[in-house]
């Protein structure tokens, strides 16, 4: 059914299924509708659920799928002003509460942990026949951008901290909505952060800054030298496993010498998920034609770690790298015999990258692509395009 929904020529099928999912009280599948071409604005107003009932559930997914652009315009600003005081009660009242008084119940409510849309989770709460989700501060934070509402960054951080997970919808939203703001006040707000006692605040304020930076697409980008020379002293002393993991990532998305140098130390760090953090930043966005030595060197140990993912990243950052280094491509290659699947696809892709015709026998020996963390279809046709164009020399 998925299939048929999702064809080209259904267009009319797909309309008709997103009001359904819509009135079913399923975000994700409306999202993945529209994002599929389905037209919420074809769909009458009666044929979908209220702003209201969506704003109720606590779905941001939900509210998101009725606040397109196709109908966004069916809601005037009295009616955004009201559902925005209904989210702002909800996450003030707090959803068991509300839910209690609601129901008049006292029995035991049963939280559980959802997927809301593709990006985001967040917590499911049940009390009898009632069920809803405590997405409120992230649809709150929603409505405000919609109605050109000015929330202080103090609100949108607390919004955001009510949830410890950072795939909490709540957290995306604020942390988003603070960086799109690229707001200087905002900025310093941020930077005062890494000195807070609470890890939690000061993973907040390394996101806002990693965020604001990664979305400044302005000629001046003005953020980007700060950032940088507030990541690289950070690192130097966070305590933080998570908060470190963070302010490393934020690092490997500059292009500049001084960061692959903040990276390498942290090349043996005894986890494995910082180290994969490194061998994925190393040099990525990089327009220098080869690694330092040590960068290459580091690269090259990151490609016998112990651990798949780190073996994969780092694979991949050779791979898409400048360097054609044939000590580097003869590592790549010893990856196709590894014995996981997504390191010998981030091998073929390396490969064929490198313009080495090992990548086609290796893609034939894989077959077709699998589901998993990479999407092999695309890393494996890089493959056939080599294939191709050396076919018909």
């Amino acid at each position: 059914m998925e299939t048929v929904l999702l064809d080209d020529g259904n267009f009319d099928e797909r309309d008709e299924a997103f009001g359904l999912a819509v009135r079913m009280y399923s975000g994700d599948i409306a999202q993945l509708l529209l994002n599929r071409g389905a037209d919420a604005g074809r769909c009458r107003p009666d044929e979908l659920l209220p702003l209201r009932d969506a704003v109720d559930s606590g779905s941001p997914a939900l509210v998101e799928a009725l606040l397109g652009l196709r109908i966004r315009d069916r809601y005037p600003a009295s009616e955004l002003m009201e559902v925005r005081a209904l989210a702002l009660r909800w996450l003030e009242t707090g959803v068991e509460t509300e839910l209690r008084r609601r129901t008049d119940s006292q029995d035991a409510v049963v939280r559980t942990r959802v997927q809301d849309d593709e990006y985001y989770s967040v917590g499911e709460f049940t009390l009898g026949r009632m069920t809803v989700r405590d997405g409120h501060g992230a649809i709150l934070t929603r409505l405000e951008e919609l109605l050109g509402l000015r929330s202080s960054f103090e609100d949108l951080m607390e919004r955001a901290l009510l949830h410890t997970d950072r795939d909490h919808a709540a957290w995306g939203y604020a942390t988003i909505h603070l960086a799109n703001r690229r707001d200087q006040a905002f900025w310093t707000a941020a930077a005062d952060l890494r000195t807070h006692p609470d890890p939690l605040h000061r993973l907040f304020g390394a996101e806002v800054l990693r965020l604001t930076h990664l979305f400044d697409d302005s000629d001046e980008d003005a953020f980007a030298g700060p950032a940088l020379e507030i990541f690289t002293d950070w690192s130097t002393y966070e305590p933080d496993l998570a908060v470190l993991t963070e302010v490393l990532v934020a690092l490997g998305q500059h292009a500049e010498p001084r960061a692959d140098a903040a990276l390498l130390p942290y090349a043996s760090h005894p986890d494995a998920q910082v180290r994969g953090v490194v061998a994925q930043g190393f040099g990525t966005w990089s327009e220098a034609p080869a690694f330092s030595n040590d960068v290459r060197g580091a690269l090259l140990t990151l490609l016998t770690d112990t651990d798949t993912a780190v073996r994969r990243n780092a694979c991949l950052t050779i791979g898409e790298g400048t360097d054609r280094d044939p000590v580097l491509t003869e590592a790549i290659a010893a990856l196709l015999d590894d014995t996981d699947r997504q390191v010998q696809v981030a091998a073929v892709h390396g490969l064929a990258l490198h313009q080495d015709g090992r990548c086609v026998a290796a893609a034939r020996r894989l077959g077709p692509p699998q589901p998993g963390f990479l999407t092999e279809e695309h890393y494996l046709d890089a493959a056939w395009h080599y294939a191709w164009r050396h076919d018909g020399q």
